[in-house]
C-alpha cells in the first residue's frame, strides 16, 4: 500500500520504540524519511533501508531551537520539502511531587511540549509552499489515569492537546491538518523502567488486557498522515485498548 508515495516525513524520537516502528511503516508505504533523535539512529536507518525506503538521519536536541533549524535545513537540502511532521520525542521520568525538582519539570516541558512549537515554526512554512501538510503530535492516556509520580508528564501531555487544537485553528486556512494521538502505556525502552504495579494498573483499566506495543500505535498515525484524513483536524485520537471511553 503506497499511501504515502512521494511524501517526505519528519519523525522525532525515531531511534527506538514508536518512532522507529513508524519510520519503518512510512518507508514501506512510500515516504522518504528524516529521522530525528539525540541518540544513535543507525539501527533505524538500516531498518528503513531494509524496508526499501530512503532516509537521512539528523542528530537533534528537540528542546533546542538551533536543533530544529538545523533539521529543517537538512530536510530542505535532502528532499526540498516537508509534507508530514510527527512529534513523537518525549521523556517519561516517574518522580513523585515530593522529589520533583524544577529542573526536571522544565526539562520535561522542553522535550515533550516546547519541541512541538519549535518544530512547527520551521516545518509549517515548507508545508505551505506545497499547500499540503500533516502534523501529528503524541500525547498520552496518562492524563485520565490515577498514576502517581507523573504530574509534570501529565501537564505536558495535556498541553500537547491544547497546542494541537490551537495550531489546527491557525493552519485551517492552509488545509494543513493537525491532530494528536494518545497512546496507552506502550512497551518501549522509554517505559522499561516503570515498576510492574504501574504497568498492571494501566492494563487493568483497558478492555484489552495487555500492554500496547509500538505497532499498535502506528496504524492510527499512518491514517492521520494520509490523504484519507484530509478533513480531520484538531482531534485527539485515543489508541489505548479501550481505556478512554469518550462520547
Amino acid at each position: 500500500m503506497k499511501t504515502h508515495q512521494n511524501r517526505v516525513a519528519v519523525v522525532s524520537g525515531a531511534a527506538k520504540g514508536i518512532g522507529q516502528e513508524l519510520a519503518i511503516q512510512l518507508a514501506q508505504r512510500g515516504a522518504a524519511l528524516a529521522l530525528l533523535d539525540i541518540v544513535d539512529l543507525s539501527q533505524t536507518l538500516q531498518l528503513v533501508e531494509n524496508a526499501g525506503g530512503t532516509a537521512i538521519k539528523v542528530e537533534c536536541d528537540v528542546s533546542a531551537q538551533e536543533g530544529w533549524k538545523a533539521a529543517a535545513e537538512a530536510v530542505r537540502t535532502a528532499f526540498g520539502r516537508c509534507d508530514i511532521l510527527v512529534n513523537n520525542a518525549g521523556i517519561y521520568p516517574n518522580i513523585h511531587i515530593d522529589d520533583l525538582d524544577f529542573k526536571t519539570w522544565r526539562r520535561t516541558f522542553e522535550i515533550n511540549l516546547d519541541s512541538m512549537f519549535l518544530s512547527a515554526k520551521v516545518f509549517v512554512p515548507m508545508m505551505r509552499e506545497n499547500k499540503w501538510g500533516r502534523i501529528v503530535n503524541v500525547s498520552s492516556t496518562s492524563i485520565v489515569t490515577n498514576t502517581s509520580g507523573v504530574s509534570h508528564y501529565m501537564a505536558t501531555k495535556m498541553g500537547v492537546i491544547g497546542f494541537t487544537r490551537g495550531l489546527a485553528n491557525d493552519l485551517g486556512k492552509d488545509f494543513i491538518t493537525v491532530n494528536a494521538v494518545a497512546p496507552a502505556l506502550t512497551a518501549t525502552p522509554g517505559t522499561s523502567h516503570l515498576p510492574d504495579v504501574v504497568r498492571d494498573g494501566v492494563v487493568n483499566l483497558q478492555a484489552f488486557k495487555r500492554m500496547a506495543v509500538p505497532h499498535d500505535i502506528v496504524g492510527p498515525i499512518l491514517f492521520l498522515t494520509s490523504d484519507d484524513a484530509q478533513f480531520m483536524t484538531g482531534q485527539l485520537l485515543a489508541v489505548d485498548g479501550g481505556m478512554m471511553k469518550v462520547s
